[in-house]
């Protein structure tokens, strides 16, 4: 396919662009500047600017961006920029495709799991209700912004990512160096679940939605959501480092003010539209995925 990324250069956006063009298919970048070459399409969604005709001859368009929840304060302004970051540029491709005759029919739009609030021990589905707080509001607006192109008859999947295990990035990147050092331990009582995905597998979804019969929701996790405590544990065992003392609550909202009750939130998430659809994980479990991230020999 020929697959045009807006936030190609994120954690996910970047780990995608090398996998889709690595399985062969054709990759151009949104970017917010001029053009470079002809793999760089130029737009400007603050300003509401795309040229459709930069879209003509792409079958997808898989959209990634967002400013990072953990990259400032949640003062009222950085709120706003959170929700403007990913309503405003969804909004627009969304109008550009339902205003596109011949234009690409196939939107994967990024979402969060974080649609779901805190809901304890609850088995969540793509068919639960959202619960309640800012990042819900923040991921029914975003989800919302597509409305556009589903009306038109674009094929439209809201990626509702959970916590993305990876060797570099991301939160659980922050995590990992903490773990290798010995000083790595649950994150609060840390009985709250983390509904975590493998960066390998989150890219491999991606790229097996693109030609999947799916629209509406789908939750990008494994299909073993767990206690973060336990997940830390995993991944301090892989690296044979402790993980007992547990770094408290008030800490947590003292290094990383309102975005740590991001991080102590609690979704047990199942991806059952994916495995409704045949997609297998390469890390179905904890200890694949923690043999995996920090790059050990998977147990046996």
């Amino acid at each position: 396919m020929q697959v045009i990324i807006a936030g190609s250069h994120g954690l996910i956006g970047t780990a995608l662009v090398e996998h889709l063009a690595a399985h062969g298919h054709h990759v151009r970048r949104l970017v917010r500047r001029p053009a470079r070459c002809s793999r760089e399409i130029s737009w400007d969604p603050d300003g509401g600017a795309l040229d459709p005709e930069d879209l003509r001859g792409a079958q997808a368009v898989i959209n990634l961006g967002g400013a990072g929840l953990g990259d400032s304060r949640w003062t009222a302004q950085y709120r706003r920029t959170i929700l403007a970051s990913r309503t405003a540029p969804t909004a627009l491709l969304a109008r550009t495709l339902a205003d596109m005759d011949d234009g690409p029919q196939v939107l994967l739009q990024g979402s969060a799991v974080g649609y779901y609030g805190d809901r304890g021990d609850a088995f969540l589905t793509e068919g639960s209700a959202p619960g309640d707080g800012f990042l819900v509001d923040v991921v029914q607006a975003w989800e919302d912004a597509t409305a556009p192109a589903e009306a038109a008859g674009v094929r439209v999947a809201h990626l509702r990512t959970g916590i993305v295990m990876s060797r570099s990035g991301g939160s659980f990147g922050r995590l990992l160096p903490l773990i290798r050092l010995g000083v790595g331990g649950p994150l609060g009582r840390g009985d709250n679940y983390w509904p975590w995905i493998t960066l390998i597998d989150q890219v491999r979804a991606i790229e097996h939605l693109l030609d999947a019969e799916v629209s509406g929701p789908v939750n990008l996790t494994a299909p073993s959501p767990a206690p973060q405590r336990e997940i830390v544990r995993a991944v301090a065992r892989s690296l044979r480092r402790p993980a007992v003392v547990p770094v408290p609550r008030l800490a947590l909202r003292i290094a990383l003010g309102e975005f740590a009750e991001d991080i102590l939130s609690s979704q047990r998430a199942l991806p059952a539209v994916l495995t409704a659809q045949g997609f297998e994980h390469e890390h179905p479990d904890l200890a694949s995925a923690a043999a995996w991230v920090t790059r050990r020999p998977a147990p046996r």
